[in-house]
C-alpha cells in the first residue's frame, strides 16, 4: 500500500510516518485504528465542541479548538463564546466517519469533547470523576481509589462506569438526566470526591494545590462548567500511544492500561463496544447530595484565593 490513500472521500497523505519518536505508531496506524472503531467512538464525539491534540512534523504538540482556515466545508462546525479568552471559537462537530478520517490525517492524535452538548456545553450530560495518581504511583493505588468512588456511589444509589483516561489514571461516569442544573452537577461531583476521600484518606485526596496532595491519588471533581474529557477509545500521545478504554468493574484489579493501544484495542473489543454495554441509564442526582456539594469550595477558585492568603502573608512577612 502507498503512503498515500483515500477513505471516505478524504485523501490521507504520508501515512507511514511516525506520529512522535516514542509513539511506537505511524499516522497509518492512528487512521487505522480510528477507522476501526469509528462506530465506537462517533456517538462520544457527535454533536459536542472539539478540542484536538495535533501532532505536527517538526513541532511540538499542540491543544486545537478553532479549526483551521483550510477545514472542508463539509466539516460541521459551532461558534462559541469563550469569556475566559473575550472571542468566538469555531470549534469542530466530529458526527461522521469521514470527519474523524479528515482529523485523523490532520495528525489529530487526541479527541476531548465538551461534557455538554453544542446546544449548552455548560450542561453536562455526564458526571465525571478524574483519577490522577501522583508520579510513579502504580496502577492498583488508582484501582484502589477507584473502589472507593464505586461504594461512594453505591451508597447514594448511582451507578457508572469506567475507563482508562489513556494515560495512567481512570474516569469514573454517571449519566446525569435530563433537566439537571449544570451547578447541581458540578456540586454533587465534589460531594462525591469528598466522600471517596473519606473513606480512605491515606490513599485519596480532593486537595487541588498539587504539592498538597501528599503522594496520594487526586480525586479530580473539576470535570464541570464547560470541561472537555478524553473520550472512550481515544488514542493519547503517550509512549506506545495508549487509548481509552472501558473496563467492567470486575476486571479492574486485573487490568494494565498499558495493554490498550491503538495496536491492541480493536482485537480486544471482539465486534462489542464495552462502552455502550456498561453505561448505565442516565439518573437523577440525590438532593442531598447536591446539596451537600454546595456546601463544599469550588477547588480552583478555593486554590486560587488560598494562593492569594499566601502571597499576602509573604508580603507581610518581608515588610516585617
Amino acid at each position: 500500500m502507498s503512503a498515500g490513500e483515500q477513505r471516505a472521500g478524504v485523501d490521507l497523505t504520508n501515512l507511514d510516518q511516525p506520529l512522535g519518536p516514542d509513539a511506537d505508531a505511524t499516522k497509518r496506524d492512528l487512521v487505522d485504528y480510528l477507522d476501526a472503531v469509528a462506530d465506537r467512538i462517533l456517538p462520544a464525539l457527535a454533536g459536542r465542541p472539539l478540542t484536538v491534540l495535533r501532532a505536527l512534523r517538526g513541532r511540538a504538540p499542540f491543544m486545537q479548538k478553532n479549526v483551521p482556515k483550510y477545514t472542508p466545508d463539509w466539516v460541521r462546525t459551532v461558534e462559541i463564546w469563550a469569556e475566559a479568552s473575550q472571542r468566538s471559537i469555531r470549534y469542530a462537530l466530529c458526527d461522521d466517519r469521514r470527519t474523524l478520517l479528515w482529523l485523523a490525517n490532520q495528525r489529530a492524535v487526541e479527541y476531548h469533547p465538551t461534557l455538554g452538548p453544542a446546544e449548552n456545553i455548560y450542561r453536562p450530560t455526564h458526571l465525571v470523576l478524574d483519577l490522577d495518581p501522583p508520579a510513579q504511583a502504580p496502577f492498583v493505588a488508582v484501582v484502589a481509589v477507584a473502589h472507593q468512588v464505586h461504594a461512594a456511589l453505591t451508597a447514594c444509589g448511582l451507578s457508572a462506569a469506567v475507563k482508562t483516561s489513556g494515560s495512567r489514571g481512570l474516569h469514573i461516569v454517571v449519566p446525569v438526566a435530563d433537566g439537571v442544573a449544570a451547578d447541581d452537577v458540578a456540586a454533587a461531583t465534589r460531594a462525591l470526591a469528598a466522600r471517596s476521600e473519606a473513606l480512605d484518606r491515606s490513599a485519596a485526596t480532593t486537595a487541588f494545590v498539587v504539592e498538597e496532595r501528599a503522594g496520594k491519588v487526586f480525586v479530580d471533581a473539576t470535570r464541570a462548567g464547560g470541561a472537555t474529557v478524553a473520550a472512550v477509545y481515544s488514542p493519547r500521545l503517550r509512549p506506545g500511544t495508549p487509548v481509552s478504554f472501558p473496563l467492567a468493574w470486575s476486571d479492574l484489579d486485573r487490568a494494565d492500561p498499558r495493554e490498550f493501544t491503538v495496536h491492541t484495542a480493536p482485537g480486544l473489543l471482539s465486534g462489542g463496544d464495552p462502552w455502550a454495554e456498561t453505561m448505565p441509564a442516565p439518573q437523577q442526582l440525590p438532593d442531598y447530595l447536591v446539596d451537600e456539594g454546595h456546601r463544599i469550595p469550588v477547588a480552583r477558585v478555593a486554590a486560587m484565593h488560598e494562593g492569594k492568603r499566601r502571597a499576602r502573608e509573604r508580603r507581610e512577612q518581608r515588610q516585617d
